[in-house]
């Protein structure tokens, strides 16, 4: 007799409950308390967040081809203290993304899914929140060149569509050996590019829907992640 295959359990939706951790570790913040309670976080937060990802990151791929997603991902729950005042050790939220194939996890990458919960601001959307030194000479050729017309256009096209599209933050000027008055003076001052998501709706964070909500979204903002990909590297 053949032997049943296995399936994969998809995305359930996070327990009811899961907020409840944020706020216990908000309150505790010991790495006692977190050593403690490290496999709830794993089976309420991380466990799902990864699940969720791979499902919809396997139903994304096809509006990528020819370009690859690589294996989603979960950033570390640990802050850096280094250049901080605030000295709390963990943080109060998780975040997960899907992005192209041999791309940095570090926020210099591209990401063709960023998912944000927890106690801070919800957060969902895609694109590079900070273009480091390579990427930030790549895009400002890219800009005042052909490709810059065709970023435009997909930029318009999505805000019409409702999204928030932009710079996270900007350049006071112009950079140095551009002309203050170049048509596109406002790309040259972006640090980076991002495409913001609308609010999840209520409720849906504990559904299976989310990940079909989430596919929409990540298929609809797709060629600006594509743009972003082919003129940065």
């Amino acid at each position: 007799m053949a032997r049943p295959q296995k399936t994969e359990v998809g995305f359930r939706g996070f327990d009811r409950d899961a907020m409840q951790f944020w706020h216990e570790l908000a309150s505790e913040m010991s790495r006692e308390w977190f050593t403690a309670n490290k496999q709830r976080y794993q089976s309420v937060w991380v466990e799902p967040m990864l699940g969720l990802l791979r499902d919809v990151a396997r139903r994304l791929a096809p509006a990528y081809r020819p370009i690859k997603l690589g294996e989603p991902g979960v950033l570390r729950i640990y802050r850096d203290l280094r250049f901080s005042r605030d000295k709390t050790p963990y943080k109060t939220h998780i975040a997960g993304l899907i992005r192209p194939a041999g791309d940095a996890v570090a926020e210099a990458g591209i990401a063709a899914l960023y998912l944000h919960l927890g106690l801070d601001e919800e957060y969902v959307g895609v694109g590079c929140y900070q273009f480091d030194a390579t990427r930030t000479a790549r895009w400002r050729r890219a800009v005042v060149r052909a490709p810059g017309a065709a970023l435009l256009r997909i930029m318009a096209g999505l805000r019409r569509k409702g999204y928030e599209v932009g710079g996270y933050e900007h350049y006071a000027r112009v950079p140095k050996g551009f002309a203050p008055d170049h048509p596109r003076a406002e790309l040259l001052k972006y640090k980076g590019l991002v495409c913001r998501f609308p609010a999840i709706p209520a409720g849906l964070l504990r559904q299976p829907a989310l990940a079909r909500w989430l596919l929409g979204h990540a298929k609809a903002t797709a060629p600006l992640v594509i743009w972003l990909r082919r003129q940065l590297g």
